[in-house]
């Protein structure tokens, strides 16, 4: 544990821009999915990125909101799809 401990201790300037770098790409990866599977609530799922970014179900969820965008679309009776 010491050993983890001190490696963040010695860590560079670059090696911390990399970690933060890598950090707001996994926060904000749903919204770069939901560019590609769920256009319409792109804003929303961003929106919602912010705070979920804080906990992993919150995340999980948001991830599984830009992915299943179009899917959900598909399997909707005609009825809903008219009122969308």
């Amino acid at each position: 544990m010491n050993e983890f401990l001190a490696q963040f201790e010695n860590a560079s300037a670059l090696q911390w821009a990399l970690v933060i770098v890598i950090m707001v790409f996994v926060w904000f990866l749903p919204v770069l999915l939901a560019m590609v599977f769920n256009r319409r609530q792109v804003k929303l799922i961003a929106i919602a990125c912010v705070p979920a970014g804080l906990s992993l179900f919150a995340w999980s969820a948001v991830m599984v909101w830009a992915v299943t965008g179009k899917a959900v679309e598909k399997y909707l009776p005609e009825r809903v799809k008219a009122r969308l």
